[in-house]
């Protein structure tokens, strides 16, 4: 077990989703007192279940990660509840297919609406959710690192990942609200790591390659049923030939958390891909 980590207190956003309740599980069984935090209490239940199952300690608490207001009264109940905040994780973003083409390249009938029923170009894109997009997975981190970051100067330092993409580094096709979104997070992560580094605060960004869930199944299929022809495409981008799993990412949150590990990394974005940016395709 990590010594560092055993009763530290680490707020997790998104902490209903795949990647983000593995990384509570992973931390609670560190010894992390936990703050479990997500729009839906349903899923973020079933987090707290499964810590709880493993003998950690945390508490739920349903909120809009864009809600400042909500935000301060949760920063409120961590100190409450807990007495400090270690470590915050911005797990919160995500995308909408509403905000996404189903074409990848312009095509002249998207401008005299004569494309087939069902295909989307650029000018037939959802701009409410385009604009939706940007901000969960920009001021959805910005404001939690507002909220909890002065209360880390005050009590001398913590540790905040954020979390950035692929798209961070080249834009996939047809993501163009979400790519935008995650190029922001690395520019956000290394300008904030450089305001707080006089309070002692490290702020860095891991950058997921393709990890599975429902919703990545539903576009890339799965090796054991099936590869859809862009998932064909990731894996052969994809040095490892697999997609990732929840579980990949959680050592590299342990380590950009541990101050006696990574007390000299700040402003940095990790990729853990497989080697998915290695490859130019040629």
């Amino acid at each position: 077990m990590n010594t560092y980590l055993k009763d530290k207190v680490a707020v997790i956003t998104g902490a209903g989703g795949t990647i983000c309740s593995a990384v509570a599980l992973d931390l609670a069984k560190c010894g992390v007192k936990l703050a479990l935090v997500g729009r839906t209490e349903e899923k973020l239940q079933k987090t707290a279940d499964a810590v709880k199952s493993a003998g950690g300690e945390c508490f739920v608490f349903a909120c809009d990660v864009c809600d400042e207001e909500k935000l301060e009264r949760l920063a409120d109940k961590v100190y409450e509840v807990f007495g400090k905040c270690d470590f915050l994780i911005n797990g919160a973003g995500g995308n909408q297919t509403a905000a996404m083409p189903t074409i990848t390249q312009f095509d002249e009938r998207e401008i005299t609406g004569e494309l087939p029923e069902g295909t989307r170009g650029f000018y037939d894109i959802d701009m409410s959710c385009f604009e939706s997009v940007i901000k969960i997975n920009t001021m959805g981190s910005v404001l939690p690192i507002r909220a909890f970051a002065k209360r880390m100067a005050r009590d001398g330092g913590g540790s905040i990942i954020n979390f950035a993409s692929m798209n961070s580094y080249c834009p996939l096709t047809r993501c163009f609200a979400y790519a935008m979104s995650k190029a922001a997070v690395v520019n956000m992560t290394q300008s904030l790591a450089a305001y707080f580094a006089p309070a002692n605060i490290r702020i860095n960004a891991i950058a997921p390659g393709f990890i599975a869930n429902e919703r990545s199944k539903q576009y890339l299929g799965t090796p054991e049923d099936g590869l859809t022809a862009r998932g064909q495409q990731v894996i052969n981008h994809t040095p490892t030939k697999r997609f990732g799993k929840a579980g990949d990412i959680c050592g590299c949150v342990r380590w950009l958390l541990d101050e006696e590990s990574s007390s000299f990394v700040t402003g940095v974005t990790v990729p853990v891909d497989g080697g998915f940016l290695t490859l130019s395709g040629v």
